[in-house]
């Protein structure tokens, strides 16, 4: 192809395989981990937005929210108010790390199993909060739920889906994410007219998937790469046969035992990150994890109850347009379902970055055009907005989101994939934190220049998606290596170095 790469469609083995009930259940009990990571998303803002909430936390920003002459887009800018929603997902970012060490030592399945228990936990505190405290100490509690499960789920899906199925499969975890907020915009918009206590029902609501995952998981099985690396050959074996519905898998059974053993001989799989052969997946994974929070989406779905009163939508018809945008989420994340394993994952991040970026664009002249420091904006642009945010929201629910989660989990090699993946959720969860703290302050700094922000970010975004995403579709888990990195116009410098 012109311009010096070439973007491959997967030569590996094929290993035979169905597409068996047992493993469809498995995926969905897995991915119930996504739901409750979307529903968290999903329910801050529309919860920092209910007067009763406010009033008990952040007095300053209810009396600030009644003045009709505040600053429009200053008048959540509170710290406090931020640190509410971020303070998850700094404590995922610590989490994520225990939760390696928990993915290698103890298996995928335990490692779920802990994130529900760590939900449960951070859901009572949160919804029976009595004070600041207890309020921040819920949310770092269902912090760490999400840094164990963010790091398990997308590994196991990963590790459980026939080759040709494993993109599909994995965007179920994407899927979840997605319903979740769904969900959450639904709750908060009923909540937020039961008074005083609607806030605590639309927090404590994220206990019944934790349930889910938690009773779930009892029924689920291990992933076979894990069994064998963990010495537990036999059962690893005869998993296999159970997940694929096919007695014959001598071959990718050799092929898992083989990567294992290799993977035993390093004893310290952080140094060998460091590697150059093990650079093109670590700066693929790190990267679309910053890309993906800058395409300014969780800004969007964070607090879009916030951004549509900003515009000039009263309360209840904000959560109403966040349940609209919500669902858009959900069914253009479905379509992702159905194309990654056709068009690929990289023509999709090319699309999407193309659609979002005139998304972006639009937005914000029209915010920079018609939404002054004080009033509203009028009907038919208000509109716009809403119209523009779901046409943005449907390019990132089929691109950067879910492939932000599936591409590392599938390029890392056994040696550092636990290790790797959980370098790229920290730092996935270290940029959702830094825009869940800063974001009302940007939009109280920056105004409708917030927008032209994120559109700069997509622009870098789609140039590296171009350049140096390679094509993964089709390509066996522990055939990445041969298959695209040393054949990739960039990345196979670092291969022949590596050897």
């Amino acid at each position: 192809m012109a311009g010096g790469f070439v973007a491959f469609s997967g030569d590996s083995p094929a290993f035979q395989a169905k597409m068996t009930v047992y493993v469809f259940i498995c995926v969905v009990i897995a991915a119930v981990g996504g739901l409750i990571f979307g529903y968290d998303i999903g329910i801050s803002g529309g919860v920092t937005a209910m007067d009763d909430f406010l009033m008990k936390f952040f007095p300053a920003v209810y009396e600030r929210k009644k003045q009709a002459h505040e600053d429009n887009y200053c008048k959540y800018d509170n710290q406090f108010l931020q640190l509410f929603t971020s303070s998850l997902y700094l404590a995922a970012l610590v989490a994520s790390f225990f939760a390696s060490a928990t993915c290698s030592k103890l298996g995928r399945k335990p490692t779920m199993q802990l994130a529900s228990i760590f939900f449960l936990i951070g859901v009572g505190l949160a919804s029976g909060a009595a004070n600041m405290y207890m309020l921040i100490m819920g949310r770092i509690l269902l912090g760490f739920g999400v840094g164990f499960g963010n790091q398990a789920v997308p590994l196991f899906l990963s590790e459980i889906a026939p080759a040709r199925l494993r993109g599909g499969l994995n965007i179920v975890f994407q899927l979840m994410i997605t319903i979740g907020i769904l969900i959450a915009s639904v709750v908060n918009y009923f909540t937020s007219s039961i008074h005083p206590y609607g806030w605590r029902l639309a927090l404590g609501g994220a206990g019944i998937p934790a349930l889910i995952l938690l009773f779930g998981s009892l029924l689920i099985c291990e992933t076979p790469t894990s069994l064998i690396e963990r010495n537990k050959t036999e059962e690893g074996k005869a998993t296999l046969k159970k997940i694929r519905g096919v007695e014959d898998v001598d071959e990718e059974y050799q092929s898992l035992v083989q990567a294992c053993e290799f993977a035993r001989q390093v004893k310290d799989p952080y140094r060998r990150l460091m590697k150059p052969e093990s650079r093109p997946p670590l700066v693929i994974g790190l990267l679309l994890q910053l890309f993906q929070q800058f395409t300014g989406i969780n800004a969007i779905m964070f607090y879009a109850p916030v951004l549509f009163q900003t515009v000039g939508f009263g309360n209840n018809a904000a959560l109403l347009s966040a349940v609209i945008t919500g669902s858009v989420n959900v069914v253009s994340t479905l379509v992702g379902i159905l194309l990654v394993d056709r068009t690929g994952r990289r023509f999709l991040l090319l699309q999407a970055a193309v659609q979002m970026l005139s998304c972006q664009l639009v937005i914000g002249i029209i915010l920079a055009k018609d939404l002054g420091v004080k009033g509203t904006l009028g009907k038919t642009e208000a509109m716009i907005v809403v119209i523009l945010v779901c046409v943005y929201v449907m390019g990132f629910a089929w691109s950067w989101g879910p492939l932000g989660w599936l591409i590392p989990s599938e390029t890392f090699p056994l040696e550092t994939r636990t290790e790797g993946y959980a370098l790229a959720v920290s730092c996935n969860m270290f940029f959702t934190f830094v825009i869940a703290q800063a974001f009302l302050s940007m939009l109280c700094a920056m105004k409708s220049g917030i927008f032209f922000f994120f559109s700069a970010w997509i622009v870098v975004m789609g140039l590296f998606a171009l350049f140096f995403v390679p094509e993964t579709k089709g390509v066996s888990i522990d055939d990445i290596k041969d298959s695209v990195w040393k054949r990739h116009w960039y990345w196979k410098r670092f291969m022949l170095r590596g050897a």
